[in-house]
């Protein structure tokens, strides 16, 4: 299916699928005019960051300064019967444009998120969850006369009330730690690795969308954002082997947009972006730990690891990520590597005589940090890991999760 027209009009870009990218598509206009092009049952999952009609001359922080919050004529509040039809055109639309299986993610505060939950329940969705995004860096309220506004609310619902959604489940419990993941997320706001290619009052964080994508749809997948912005929905979903339909009224912010896509085409830039969207400060992260093979089946038999602590290069307290831990992957000199999921967080200290008298070989310290894991369940994981890509493969190393199972 080709969306390079919708109608009459023709795309303000559009980059076809190459070197592992899928297609990014954007128009300039009106998404209440342009949704009427999409067919209709062509959509998997939409993310829609609509006006907040906020830009009262209100102010805030920002970099240290006080700076106005207004962000454009788009976002200048109207009144409460216009909001609402607003909002409840570009919902209707929206729900044509999904497939019966597809869901929509629509952020706000509590200037306009209740408008849209209204509308939502008017139209037939389903509402699933109220995410909330809380920000690890706020700015401060300058009037002091307010609790600090650190959140935003992220509402999640599917097309029917009755028909079953995609939920990537068991991929979400992975990145938290084998446990299954809450409707609180803490995810850094928009970083300067982001805006390389230029600036939007509004934009949305790539570690945000990374999780909203990997949760609600697959590879091949295509997603569409109606307020697209600076086309974040777009880069998260090309990174993800997802493909993109985003609608714009700016045409200075569909250039932006243009220039972020094209910058995906080296992929030195490609990878280190991927990097740096799916690192949250919440991710599960592995202990790549290699052991003699006697001592790795003893491991595997007791449900018990161990690497040395002190400050000897290589040891793991000087390690970051520890406190993050989720997880253990086991190898002797790369080969056969499993993974296994630790049984609580933390660790305990054990002498090396300790460990001898468990079976294990411990030599080259006076002290281990000890860690238990889930012997009975290997965990499936289908992204190939470089276990030799640092020099010394025998110490401790600690690795993302998403290196392991392959959520790209």
């Amino acid at each position: 299916m080709s969306y390079n027209e919708l109608g009459s009009i023709k795309a303000f870009y559009q980059s076809r699928g190459i070197d592992h990218l899928e297609s990014f598509t954007i128009y300039h206009g009106d998404c209440r005019i342009l949704l009427h092009g999409i067919p209709d049952n062509s959509i998997d999952a939409i993310f829609a960051d609509p006006p907040y009609f906020l830009s009262n001359g209100g102010i805030s922080v920002h970099s240290g300064k006080q700076v106005c919050v207004d962000k454009g004529d788009w976002d200048k509040g109207g009144t409460p019967e216009y909001i609402y039809e607003f909002n409840r055109q570009w919902l209707a639309l929206c729900r044509t444009k999904l497939r019966d299986n597809g869901t929509i993610w629509i952020s706000g505060t509590h200037h306009n998120i209740h408008v849209v939950m209204r509308c939502l329940q008017e139209l037939g969705y389903k509402v699933l969850n109220t995410i909330t995004w809380q920000k690890t860096d706020p700015p401060p309220n300058l009037s002091c006369r307010y609790f600090n506004f650190s959140t935003e609310l992220i509402i999640w619902a599917r097309k029917f009330e009755k028909k079953p959604h995609k939920f990537n489940y068991e991929t979400m419990k992975l990145l938290n730690g084998g446990q299954q993941m809450t409707d609180v997320w803490r995810i850094p706001a928009v970083s300067l690795w982001e805006k390389q290619q230029g600036k939007h009052p509004t934009q949305k964080p790539l570690r945000l969308l990374y999780r909203i994508i990997l949760a609600s749809t697959n590879e091949g997948d295509t997603l569409l954002d109606p307020f697209s912005g600076s086309g974040t929905t777009g880069i998260a979903a090309n990174l993800l082997g997802r493909k993109y339909i985003g609608i714009e009224q700016d045409e200075q912010f569909c250039e932006l947009s243009l220039r972020r896509r094209q910058a995906l085409e080296d992929k030195n830039t490609r990878k280190k972006l991927f990097d740096k969207m799916r690192s949250t400060p919440e991710e599960t992260t592995v202990l790549i730990n290699h052991m003699r093979e006697t001592d790795r089946e003893k491991a595997m038999q007791l449900g018990i690891t161990y690497v040395r602590v002190g400050d000897a290069k290589g040891s793991l307290l000087v390690k970051e990520g520890f406190e993050r831990l989720g997880y253990v992957c086991l190898h002797t000199r790369g080969d056969e590597p499993k993974l296994f999921r630790l049984t609580k967080k933390g660790f305990q200290i054990w002498t090396a005589e300790a460990l001898r008298e468990e079976g294990f070989s411990a030599e080259n310290a006076p002290y281990y940090a000890v860690m238990r894991f889930d012997s009975s369940e290997q965990v499936t994981f289908d992204q190939p890991v470089d276990l030799h890509k640092r020099q010394y493969t025998e110490v401790a190393r600690i690795q993302p999760l998403s290196d392991f199972i392959g959520l790209r």
